[in-house]
């Protein structure tokens, strides 16, 4: 079976980016393509392609920032005509642990009700990345940022990055990070691809959203993928902006204060995470 994933670049120091490549290309399936996306001001990093020789890679230069989502949907599409049953969205800054494709294409090949897995993400050290969420309130994402009290802040935050959760169990979660999405193409065809309204940030949430409601969101420990995350909109105004417009966006779409949806489904991952526990 031919796996295809798509990385998004914007100006991307080559170390980590090469690393992984070389993640994904050592999977032992013998049909992979990749495809290399880029907003950057010029096409420099296009050199890429020429360290991989025997590797199908397909570089696309956009001319334009045209945002994450956006770009990530080009290639999604040119899976989608290629009649592929999966497509993978990974970060610049990830590196696939070995087997973890095997497992993954193995798992969505035995459960065709899940549209979108994610593996557990680790750090570089091996620590935890607690990735899971639930569907987030607006005290999730905007207030917190402003609230002084540490303690209050952590209690909220531990709550909704499901930090009861033991992250050793396979379950149904609503929200998983877009740092690695492994995507069933025939969910996309029915829920939609990305939402191109949003720029940056939040567009995995309303994309797990969407699938969410016709299939399952797994979350699968079995399978691992070690993840350079930074908070990067944590240190730079710009990027603050964007998450925040993402955000206020996001709440107008579904819902401030009353989502019924939301109230629905975080009940039902809390109490799942309660009986598995």
């Amino acid at each position: 079976m031919k796996l295809s994933a798509s990385i998004v670049l914007y100006q991307t120091d080559l170390t980590p980016l090469k690393k992984a490549i070389d993640s994904y290309f050592a999977c032992q399936s013998k049909q992979l393509q990749l495809f290399l996306v880029d907003n950057s001001p010029t096409d420099m990093l296009k050199e890429v392609v020429t360290m991989y020789p025997d590797k199908e890679i397909h570089y696309i230069f956009n001319n334009e920032n045209m945002g994450y989502g956006k770009a990530h949907n080009i290639a999604i599409k040119k899976s989608m005509e290629q009649g592929l049953p999966y497509h993978i969205v990974l970060n610049p800054d990830i590196v696939i642990q070995e087997g973890t494709l095997e497992k993954l294409t193995h798992y969505m090949n035995h459960h065709p009700e899940v549209g979108n897995i994610m593996p557990k993400i680790i750090y570089p050290d091996g620590q935890l990345q607690y990735l899971c969420k639930l569907l987030p309130s607006p005290l999730d994402l905007i207030f917190r940022r402003f609230i002084p009290f540490k303690k209050w802040r952590d209690k909220s935050n531990k709550r909704f990055e499901l930090h009861a959760f033991s992250y050793n169990k396979t379950m149904n979660i609503p929200i998983l990070s877009g740092c690695f999405m492994f995507l069933r193409t025939e969910a996309l065809e029915n829920v939609g691809l990305f939402d191109e309204h949003f720029f940056m940030y939040m567009e995995d949430f309303d994309l797990n959203r969407r699938i969410h409601r016709a299939y399952k969101t797994i979350f699968f420990p079995e399978a691992v993928v070690v993840h350079e995350y930074q908070k990067a909109s944590y240190k730079n105004i710009k990027l603050l902006k964007a998450h925040i417009k993402s955000a206020i966006y996001y709440f107008n779409k579904y819902g401030w204060f009353f989502d019924k949806e939301r109230k629905k489904i975080n009940r039902e991952t809390l109490k799942q995470i309660l009986e598995k526990d």
